[in-house]
């Protein structure tokens, strides 16, 4: 046990690799749970059910495998699993893209080189040189885990000057679930909240082995109620594009655009931009902060 909050050691704690055995089988049987019998036209079945959602034996029907080939493969034996079955059993569990290419990962890990979750993450010297020049747009490249690797002088007057946080901290997990100025700063914070696991869902299902992956879901579980809820849901989504709104300490209410361009490099990284629709309040007070830059941050703390 954690003396920290009573909340038991888990796998990730102790830094060792997270079991993809267990993310696999997990996975599915929280994909398989939230299906209702009705949901695939088996209302039929009666109303005393002792599991919730489908029954092994009928997700297994609905795929056209046997229940003890779905039963291993839920019990996280995926070795030898064809893509032909794996894209059945996503049909049958009403899949979204970004879940498919997750229970692909799971079941069929890419043999990765040693180390490489290890590695340090580098943004290319025109790509930092693209964010200087983008000087009306807050602009950011975010890396695996979440990590923030570069940002411009926009993105530090809306979000805060991450030149400022220790370089161990820049990460939008360990910001959104740990910081109290974040709360405040998100207005939909559960949804952003949301955002971040779910991605770091998806990461964890690419790069199971992955210690410094491991070690953060290991801190935020303990030190977060929040994200233990959240990372025990098993959702996984992908978002490229939405509004978020935020209220900042300097300019108030913000309703912002975003976009999240995933780099084709290999790196895992993407270029995210803010922008307000063109005559809007928003934009205005975009224009202010662009006028204090870094020093937003500090003009908007307490004397």
């Amino acid at each position: 046990m954690d003396s920290r909050d009573g909340q038991p050691e888990t796998t990730a704690t102790t830094g060792r690799a997270l079991d993809r055995r267990a993310e696999l089988s997990e996975f599915l049987r929280s994909r398989r749970a939230r299906l209702k019998p009705e949901d695939v036209g088996l209302s039929g079945f009666g109303r005393h059910r002792r599991v919730p959602g489908l029954r092994r034996e009928e997700l297994a029907q609905l795929a056209g495998v046997s229940v003890a080939y779905y039963t291993r493969l839920e019990q996280g034996n995926g070795r030898n699993v064809s893509a032909e079955v794996l894209d059945a059993i996503a049909r049958a569990l009403r899949l979204t893209d970004a879940e498919h290419a997750h229970l692909t990962h799971l079941a069929k890990p890419k043999a990765l080189k040693k180390k490489q979750g290890a590695r340090q993450q580098q943004v290319r010297p025109a790509l930092r040189q693209l964010l200087q020049t983008m000087e009306s747009v807050p602009a950011y490249v975010v890396g695996r885990r979440s990590e923030i690797l570069a940002w411009n002088r926009m993105a530090a007057a809306l979000f805060g000057d991450w030149g400022e946080v220790p370089p161990a901290e820049r990460n939008w997990a360990r910001l959104v679930f740990l910081r109290p100025e974040y709360r405040e700063l998100f207005v939909d914070w559960e949804q952003k909240a949301i955002d971040i696991v779910c991605a770091l869902r998806m990461d964890a299902g690419c790069h199971p082995d992955d210690p410094k992956l491991s070690a953060l879901v290991g801190e935020l579980s303990v030190k977060s109620e929040e994200f233990r809820r959240l990372w025990a849901t098993h959702d996984v989504r992908e978002k490229s594009h939405g509004v978020k709104h935020l209220h900042h300490p300097l300019v108030g209410d913000l309703a912002l655009n975003f976009e999240s361009f995933r780099l084709t490099d290999g790196s895992e990284q993407s270029l995210v931009t803010y922008h307000a629709e063109p005559g809007s309040p928003t934009a205005e007070s975009l224009r202010l902060l662009a006028s204090w830059g870094t020093d937003a941050t500090r003009a908007a703390r307490p004397a």
